[in-house]
């Protein structure tokens, strides 16, 4: 199976950002034209989180994925400030492939069942973003790491699943922005309880970090920002890192935008 290599889009307004434990933007490019570039890179899918959706209670998004779908083809998710069906149905209708849902899944449960019912497990990404605890664990946090749920994220992750979920996107915001590399605790202890693809999201610094996380073959994708942000490596780096490490990604060839 080929595991996937995601370019993550974390968007405020108008602008491409990234923090450090999903806080502390800044602004780091066009969140249009960087989508283009990776998938010139050979990105897999294109994930767009609006990071502050919960502040205004809806998606901003919809501009921006209308445009990059039209000259995109690959599978977009778009994420934050998703709170109903109607919301689903605006972005799927610009273009998106797949909804994520965080704080609205962890306040009413049911909104999972009733998008996976509606547009298919295959439109329903649940997201969790998790925080180590002191006695241990994780806790899924809501709003973009700001508040707390009070729910543990391995169980959350199989609750998730039984509500219709087809995959979960899970994000370490001990890890995220810092470039140190991935919770791989996190992503195992929710990978190994669950049947559904499992995306891995914070922390990536260099290819190793993703090479590390994709050896558990539990693991079918990684989301990667900071490094293709910063430019400090190209998707291709990382496929190659992947390639050398006899971990099977998709053959990229040519492909460019039309």
């Amino acid at each position: 199976m080929n595991r996937r290599l995601i370019a993550r889009l974390d968007v405020k307004m108008e602008h491409l950002i990234k923090g450090i434990h999903l806080e502390g933007w800044r602004k780091v490019g066009d969140p249009k034209k960087r989508a283009k570039l990776y998938y010139e890179q050979g990105a897999d899918e294109l994930l767009y989180m609006d990071v502050v959706a919960s502040l205004y209670g809806r998606n901003n998004l919809s501009g921006i994925v209308r445009e990059v779908a039209s000259e995109v083809f690959i599978p977009i998710t778009v994420g934050g400030g998703i709170r109903s069906l109607e919301a689903v149905r605006e972005m799927l209708s610009v273009g998106a492939d797949k909804v994520a849902v965080n704080t609205a899944a962890t306040q009413d449960p049911d909104i999972l069942r009733a998008i996976s019912d509606t547009y298919g497990s295959q439109a329903t990404v649940l997201s969790i973003e998790a925080k180590k605890q002191v006695t241990g664990g994780w806790e899924a946090m809501t709003d973009n790491g700001r508040n707390h749920s009070g729910r543990d994220a391995v169980a959350w992750a199989v609750e998730g699943q039984k509500l219709g979920a087809g995959e979960l996107l899970v994000t370490s915001i001990d890890q995220d922005g810092t470039g140190r590399g991935m919770d791989a605790a996190l992503i195992s202890a929710i990978a190994r309880e669950v049947d559904i693809p499992v995306i891995a999201s914070g922390g990536v610094g260099n290819p190793r970090h993703v090479v590390d996380v994709l050896k558990n073959p539990d693991v079918s994708a990684v989301a990667v920002a900071r490094d293709l942000h910063l430019e400090k490596h190209t998707l291709g780096d990382f496929r190659d890192a992947c390639h050398a490490a006899g971990i099977s990604t998709r053959h990229v060839g040519l492909e460019k935008v039309a």
